[in-house]
């Protein structure tokens, strides 16, 4: 058996940490996954291009989804951490940068690391 390549490794990390944001937020339904699929084969190229960009793999994802989503059913991930107003999107950041994080831009705080969403039911750590 031949050894996972660094690309392949990051591509399965990057579709791990999506997908268990989109379950812990309930949305992880078959056409959803779907896009993460897409997103994942776009990203894959994209890498194969640009090596050193594989620890940037897993918030390009993130962001694909969420662009994704945003077209086809709204807003993903809902900030957990404002209580009121209007509902509004968590975005990632850095947008392009290893390390990625589900961030407040209304609140100014750090949500959760990408994948981790499902640890972030209603607090966040500061920025």
């Amino acid at each position: 058996m031949d050894p996972i390549s660094p690309l392949e490794q990051a591509l399965h990390a990057a579709r791990a940490l999506v997908l268990a944001d989109l379950v812990a937020r309930e949305v992880a339904e078959a056409d959803v996954v779907s896009l993460v699929e897409e997103s994942i084969a776009q990203r894959r190229w994209w890498v194969e291009q640009w090596p050193d960009g594989a620890a940037f793999v897993a918030g390009l994802v993130a962001q694909d989804v969420q662009d994704a989503l945003l077209e086809r059913y709204g807003r993903w991930p809902l900030c957990p951490v404002c209580g009121s107003g209007d509902p509004h999107a968590l975005d990632v950041e850095p947008e392009l940068g290893p390390d990625p994080h589900w961030v407040c831009h209304k609140a100014g705080v750090k949500v959760a690391s990408v994948g981790s969403l499902g640890s972030a039911a209603g607090g966040a750590a500061s920025s």
